[in-house]
């Protein structure tokens, strides 16, 4: 979100025109040096303080502890919680170093230490049935933070070996993805607790982990990427913005997935038949045949049928590309809900942690139905995962984009209540996202976006949809509702049906104006929804929405990354 833009012409351009941007560009640019000068100016005594240590053996020892707090102090200055941030980094053995690229790696050690502290004092039972399973979706979030923030040090330690710098190019984008992802997992916790009144037996023990996370995501967010983008010695130039991969997929899709996801049926690795005509009658047993951590594509394939039960793929599912007969064909069933006494994490009939996962010509539903409140009918943990041709069908809380980096193409989305939300770094393009009617006295909201710090590259993106009412709906329906403090959610180039109420969205809590740090906004959109007339008047809804904000919220600069996209062979536009 926070990357720079470059101009993007359509067709001729007047050259006066053309000059006059020029020039705005430049002012823009140079106001956008000026801006960072001062950061520019406080981390340039840890840099020099670096030089001067390898170059100069003669310095006294005193020297370099000097300059290591200078950096310490610095780059915790930068964070939402400096002291906490300080205190924890140089209780550990800080030593000489003035590397801000070492003082993250520092940190990220503290994190890790932190949350598995937490994660050994959490009990898994109490007298109470439901509060044992929201304190197990706290171990199941909490084991899942940890082994990413265990595979992100492997892996700078593994680069560190070879004379390797790791955060160069797109590798900042990655990590900060993956430490909102922690954020996210140790709020998951406390929202499962807070469902049934149990946020107490944690106290307040989330406290110290969270700000320690998000020390960490502001140094990547702040000042690892100033570094990088001024090409100081310590990382190499962080490159621009990814060009989309063929058959308009984004970048990080490799080109055998793009190939799998075009083909009708692609050759699979496990084929699951009710019928007994397959190698399983079940998913769950197609599961259980999946390697840990593969590097490898593992393709299921699931004949036409309705298939009942909960399926999840863990964190050690790496690459598994699961596809049916057609939406309309193949469909999975649960109806787990929050009602029936089970925290709305765990009511998912499916759920993809494990990175990678690919989905197509499926359906995935939740029967539970309106009056048994949340019941998800899928949810995603999974980084870099894609869905293609799927159907997610069900009333409150239907598609759980939890967190990471997911994208959503040619789907239906059927629900009541927040039937999108999470805190994903999520794109839908070309879906048909289908209100339905509510209970009595309800409103249908059809998102709720859950981002906590602002230094999390999260939110939900809508673009080239189409936004009809399933049935009749005489519920007042909004686009959606702003449920953390820095909630952001954008709705672009969509059509959206004469059904939606004139003020667009809605609060949280009726009547209570959300916190200017919401990020809420709609751009180019068409239909008797789209006008903007009589919208809500907070202070976080931006009006207008220029093509420049817009543009941050396409599959280019708002979950391109790694390149990832392009390998699954689903269609994408990369841009506005």
């Amino acid at each position: 979100m926070d990357s720079i833009n470059s101009f993007k012409g359509y067709g001729k351009v007047d050259p006066v025109e053309e000059a006059a941007f020029r020039k705005k560009t430049r002012k823009r640019l140079v106001i956008l040096i000026v801006s960072v000068v001062l950061l520019v100016a406080i981390i340039a005594g840890a840099v020099v303080g670096t030089v001067v240590h390898k170059k100069n053996n003669k310095s006294s020892s005193s020297s370099a502890p000097s300059s290591s707090v200078a950096a310490l102090n610095a780059v915790c200055k930068e964070t939402l919680y400096p002291e906490s941030c300080y205190s924890s980094i140089s209780a550990l053995n800080l030593g000489d170093t003035a590397d801000p690229e070492e003082l993250f790696r520092i940190s990220l050690r503290v994190v890790i230490d932190s949350v598995r502290s937490l994660s050994q004092t959490i009990g898994t039972k109490t007298g109470d049935a439901n509060v044992t399973r929201a304190l197990g979706v706290c171990q199941e979030v909490l084991d899942d933070a940890l082994d990413r923030l265990n595979d992100t040090l492997s892996a700078m330690d593994g680069n560190e070996a070879k004379g390797e710098k790791f955060l160069s190019v797109s590798k900042l984008d990655d990590l900060k993805t993956w430490l909102s992802a922690t954020i996210t997992d140790q709020e998951t916790c406390l929202d499962a607790l807070g469902e049934f009144n149990a946020t107490a037996l944690i106290g307040d023990g989330m406290d110290k982990p969270a700000q320690f996370a998000s020390n960490s995501l502001s140094i990547v967010a702040k000042i690892l990427g100033v570094l990088a983008k001024f090409n100081v010695p310590v990382h190499r130039r962080l490159l621009g913005i990814g060009q989309s991969g063929g058959h308009g997929f984004p970048e990080w899709v490799s080109s055998a997935d793009r190939r799998l996801l075009q083909e009708v049926k692609p050759k699979p690795d496990v084929t699951v038949a009710a019928d007994g005509t397959g190698d399983c009658k079940t998913i769950g047993e197609a599961v259980g045949r999946i390697p840990k951590k593969s590097k490898t594509r593992f393709v299921i394939y699931v004949k036409a049928g309705t298939y009942l039960g909960n399926n999840i793929l863990d964190k050690s599912k790496w690459n598994v590309m699961i596809y049916g007969d057609g939406m309309d064909k193949t469909i999975v069933s649960g109806s787990l809900n929050f009602i029936d006494g089970v925290p709305t994490f765990s009511t998912a009939t499916f759920a993809a942690v494990g990175k990678g996962f690919i989905a197509k010509d499926m359906t995935f539903k939740n029967t539970a139905g309106a009056e048994k409140h949340q019941a998800v009918a899928f949810r995603s943990g999974s980084d870099f995962s894609v869905f293609y041709r799927c159907n997610f069908d069900a009333f409150q809380d239907t598609l759980y984009a939890h967190s990471n980096r997911q994208f959503y193409r040619d789907c239906d989305i059927t629900g009541t209540i927040d039937f999108i939300f999470g805190n994903a770094a999520v794109v839908f393009q070309n879906c048909n996202i289908k209100p339905r009617q509510p209970m009595s006295n309800q409103f249908v909201t059809i998102t709720a976006q859950g981002k906590k710090d602002p230094n999390q590259n999260t939110g939900i993106s809508i673009q080239k949809c189409t936004i009809s009412a399933l049935d009749k709906v005489t519920a007042p329906v909004y686009l959606g509702r702003p449920w953390k403090d820095f909630s952001t959610t954008v709705i672009m180039q969509s059509t959206i049906g004469d059904f939606l109420h004139p003020l667009g969205w809605i609060e949280w809590v009726r009547g209570v104006e959300p916190p200017s740090s919401i990020l809420y906004a709609e751009y180019e959109n068409t239909g008797p929804g789209s006008a903007l007339t009589g919208r809500v008047k907070w202070s976080g809804y931006k009006v207008p929405f220029t093509a420049e904000q817009a543009s941050k919220f396409t599959v280019d600069s708002f979950i391109q990354g790694s390149s990832w996209l392009p390998s699954t062979e689903v269609a994408f536009d990369s841009k506005l």
